[in-house]
C-alpha cells in the first residue's frame, strides 16, 4: 500500500497531463477530469481495502489504515473544492453579456 502523504503526490496525475505553457495541448479536459475521478476512486478503495484487511485478516496496522483512510479523505475534498471552483467560474462566464 501506498503510504506517501505528500501534496505532490495528490497533484501529481494532472500535473502530469497538462501541457506546458505556449505547447498545444497532448489531452483533453476529459481526460484531466477522469484521471483525477480514477485517482479519488482509487484512494477510498485503498482505504477501504486497508480496513478490511486490518478488521477482517488482522493485516496491517491500525496507524496505516488511518493514513490511508486521511489521503482519501482528503483527495476527496480537494477534488470537490475544484469542482466547486470550476462551477463558479462557468457561473460568471454565463453572467457575462454576449
Amino acid at each position: 500500500m501506498n503510504t506517501n502523504l505528500g501534496i505532490s503526490s495528490v497533484f501529481n496525475p494532472i500535473t502530469q497531463v497538462l501541457p506546458a505553457a505556449g505547447s498545444k495541448p497532448a489531452v483533453s479536459f476529459t481526460d484531466v477530469l477522469g484521471s483525477a475521478v480514477n485517482q479519488v476512486e482509487s484512494a477510498q478503495q485503498s482505504a477501504h481495502s486497508a480496513a478490511m484487511d486490518l478488521l477482517a485478516n488482522g493485516k496491517g496496522d491500525v496507524h496505516s489504515v488511518a493514513l490511508a483512510t486521511q489521503r482519501a479523505e482528503l483527495s476527496l475534498e480537494l477534488f470537490q473544492q475544484v469542482k466547486n471552483k470550476f462551477v463558479q467560474a462557468y457561473q460568471e462566464i454565463m453572467k457575462m453579456p454576449m
